[in-house]
């Protein structure tokens, strides 16, 4: 058979793509070497983030694909767990930091928080602990490992889009893709390949310093109390653009090498999210290399538990334990060129689901014009 566009990677950002085309009318194929999601979009917290990105297309890209979410999200039955996310400061630096942001264009629909509205705002706080905090109201949460099989039903069921699992790509030779289930013609080939940097074209990848970033995450048990928004803290503001970039980022990071230089060296921030049970997901570290090892570290998950219970009276059991990897770069992604009827798309900065809608939409505008 023949299709106007063969995608080749089923993770959240092959999906957009098939999602942009298949919008359009297009008749597609997602070609993927696994039975099922398993990689870096389901092994995170499946958290949509807009306050915070760097401000420009990182920006631009995650409001647009915060659109697309609240427009796909009830048509695939994906449940919206979460709106908005709530950053906790714990030292005068980071309030002082969330003070100029809400100060500034990107920040303007924020609220800024007293220690009282900030333990107000979250059951749970310690309000000894902390100084006040920051509200964004345009965050989404969803459960990725639910997500991503609901919408890749979502586009088989209502758009027609095959999908062909547990099928590796060896090469690609415009309109042919080759795969180990056979070959398969289409117009136009999009290559999603999460963190793949050896498979198709390895070259090219390896112009944009591409490695991988492995992190480690948690499931703590049900703490007894509801969160009501996705949580943030001080660590977690010098990986955000929107607020890194600031000046008075220099005094936070002075104050964290101190406070938690441990935490720092393992790329520690806190995030926290609930699910639908009661159960927190939490994390988590950054660790880079070409091949990064497999094994989770004990201390690391310490050093994430020790963030935790820094704003939480009581750490709830671990559930689970788990790692991930995910392409990272100097850039936050990238779209090449092999071939005019080809394109190479990543996303280097661990934020698919935050800007992935958005990216498919611009590829698919560019091949399709």
């Amino acid at each position: 058979m023949q299709y106007d566009l063969a995608v080749v990677g089923a993770g959240i950002v092959g999906l957009a793509h098939a999602l942009a085309a298949a919008e359009r009318g297009l008749s597609v194929v997602v070609i993927d070497r696994d039975a099922q999601a398993n990689g870096a979009s389901i092994r995170n917290f499946g958290l949509v983030v807009v306050t915070g990105q760097e401000p420009g297309p990182s920006l631009r890209r995650a409001k647009r694909s915060r659109e697309v979410w609240l427009k796909v999200a009830p048509a695939a039955g994906i449940n919206i767990l979460h709106r908005g996310k709530l950053v906790a400061a714990q030292r005068p630096e980071a309030l002082a930091l969330l003070e100029a942001f809400k100060a500034g264009p990107d920040g303007q629909d924020c609220r800024l928080l007293s220690r009282a509205e900030t333990v107000a705002e979250q059951p749970g706080i310690d309000g000894a602990k902390i100084v006040g905090g920051l509200f964004s109201p345009h965050e989404l949460r969803v459960e990725s490992r639910e997500a991503l099989p609901k919408l890749a039903a979502f586009l088989a069921d209502r758009h027609g889009v095959a999908f062909m699992r547990g099928a590796a790509v060896s090469s690609i030779a415009p309109p042919m893709v080759e795969t180990s289930h056979g070959p398969v013609r289409a117009a136009k080939i999009v290559v999603c390949p999460g963190d793949d940097l050896a498979t198709l074209y390895p070259d090219r990848i390896a112009r944009y310093g591409v490695r991988r970033c492995k992190l480690q995450m948690m499931r703590l048990a049900d703490p007894g109390f509801r969160f009501r928004s996705a949580l943030v803290s001080d660590l977690s503001l010098l990986r955000y653009g929107g607020y890194s970039a600031l000046p008075e980022a220099a005094f936070l990071r002075h104050r964290l090498t101190e406070d938690c230089p441990l935490a720092l060296d393992n790329g520690v921030h806190l995030i926290v999210v609930q699910s639908a049970d009661g159960s927190l997901v939490v994390g988590d570290s950054h660790h880079y290399g070409q091949t990064p090892d497999p094994f989770a570290s004990d201390e690391v998950d310490g050093l994430i538990l020790n963030e935790f219970a820094a704003l939480f009276s009581r750490i709830p059991d671990v559930l689970a334990r788990w790692t991930g990897t995910y392409a990272s770069a100097p850039e936050a992604g990238f779209c090449d060129v092999p071939h005019e009827d080809v394109r190479l798309v990543m996303v280097t900065s661990g934020t698919g689901a935050s800007t992935g809608f958005a990216i498919g939409e611009e590829t698919i505008d560019d091949l399709f014009r």
